[in-house]
């Protein structure tokens, strides 16, 4: 779909969360660039849209920052700023913002994403479009701007291992069953997807009452498969939308990539995501 040209109500207003931890301060000000110019956009057939940006400093948020914060605040975008709490996690970190938030809709975004022109009209015209709709996932696009395959079947363990840690000369053996876990025989830049079972929490839209019903993401974990957590939560609920007209670039990495923290922390949380959903190991 396109965007229309109909106003939407008075009465709807965006929230969104940013977390961060030691930002990339280039990346994070792209986002925020990006972030502006999508929000200009809602405005021209809405001017009294409203958005709020929640910026939660997990901590390192450089003082550099506070100019892009102000500009942003001066173009309309109340920005409040999050911080104090220490390294609490990505999911909590988003939660302090969902608690604070009293909008229709509510956008969780990574800080190294950047958002194409009309990623929120379209997705909020999808919205007004389709009321069985609860989460909506954009069609992600990697650096050089080739489609990233972020929705997920339900994982194994041997998916998870293969993706996350095999070299790429052992990997490529398991093509056939990591494009099935990608979700690459549906997933296309052409194609509404409807109910794909988990979601990247890069960016991730929801109807707000929606979210607050499910508590936001479950503090329990630190980092990594909190999204895969609070999407398959989601289904229970509403529906979710794979919608490739709301495009979005991102400039992440994987956990293996990242040092051997973040692969502990990787394997404590798919420990927490299968005791909670159920096992499958091939």
């Amino acid at each position: 779909m396109t965007a229309t040209n109909a106003p939407r109500p008075e009465s709807d207003n965006l929230s969104v969360s940013v977390v961060v931890y030691r930002p990339d301060l280039a990346l994070l000000t792209r986002t925020l660039s990006s972030l502006e110019a999508a929000c200009n956009a809602l405005r021209v057939n809405s001017p009294a849209f409203a958005v709020t940006l929640y910026l939660v400093d997990n901590g390192g948020l450089p003082p550099d920052i506070s100019a892009d914060l102000n500009t942003l605040q001066e173009r309309g975008i109340p920005t409040v700023l999050i911080s104090g709490h220490g390294n609490v996690g990505y999911g909590r970190g988003h939660n302090l913002a969902i608690e604070r938030s009293a909008s229709r809709y509510h956008l969780v975004l990574n800080p190294d994403i950047d958002l194409d022109g009309d990623a929120l009209v379209n997705a909020l015209d999808f919205f007004a479009q389709h009321p069985e709709a609860g989460l909506l996932t954009p069609r992600i696009g990697d650096d050089e701007g080739r489609l990233q395959y972020l929705c997920r079947r339900y994982p194994t363990l041997l998916d998870l291992f293969v993706r996350g840690f095999m070299p790429g000369s052992i990997r490529r053996l398991f093509t056939r069953r990591l494009s099935r876990y990608e979700m690459r025989d549906v997933i296309n830049d052409r194609d509404i997807v409807w109910d794909p079972p988990i979601v990247s929490g890069c960016f991730m839209l929801f109807r707000t009452d929606l979210l607050k019903g499910l508590a936001g993401f479950d503090p329990r974990y630190f980092l990594y498969f909190e999204d895969y957590d609070l999407s398959l939560r989601t289904h229970e609920h509403a529906r979710v939308v794979y919608t490739p007209d709301v495009r979005v670039l991102h400039h992440g990495g994987g956990a293996a990539r990242k040092g051997s923290t973040h692969i502990q922390m990787f394997v404590a949380s798919a420990f927490k995501f299968f005791n909670r959903f159920g096992w499958k190991w091939l």
